[in-house]
């Protein structure tokens, strides 16, 4: 199973973005259940850092930094998660990726669960 983030470019300060990330496969299988955890980023040289998380029953929290500015949201049906960046700045310059935990059978009948980090969006923001 993948998480494939989309979304991310360059912005100008003050700038919006709307990231997005989908789950997909296993090539051979089904997937059961996707759970999102949240959105990470990683700025260059820095510790990867939890921006934005939600949990099953829908609560959400937020690191300082982008309260009142970044709003996480999920579609169940489709299996996605959303980041809404507003007001963006320098110093939100990271690469951005989500988490979900997942459950899914594999192709030998094989029921797996592991949380699984997807790959990453760019997202870069010019003063």
């Amino acid at each position: 199973v993948q998480l494939q983030a989309s979304g991310g470019g360059l912005v100008q300060s003050g700038g919006s973005l709307r990231l997005s990330c989908a789950a997909s496969g296993p090539a051979f299988g089904k997937i059961y259940s996707v759970n999102y955890r949240g959105w990470y980023r990683q700025a260059p040289g820095k510790r990867r850092e939890l921006v934005a998380g939600i949990n099953s029953g829908g609560s959400t929290n937020y690191v300082d930094s982008v309260k009142g500015r970044f709003s996480i949201s999920v579609d169940n049906a489709k299996k996605m998660v959303y980041l809404q960046l507003n007001s963006l700045q320098p110093e939100d310059t990271a690469v951005y990726f989500c988490e979900a935990d997942v459950v899914y059978e594999r192709l030998d009948g094989t029921v797996v669960a592991e949380v699984v980090l997807g790959q990453g969006t760019l997202v870069t923001v010019s003063s």
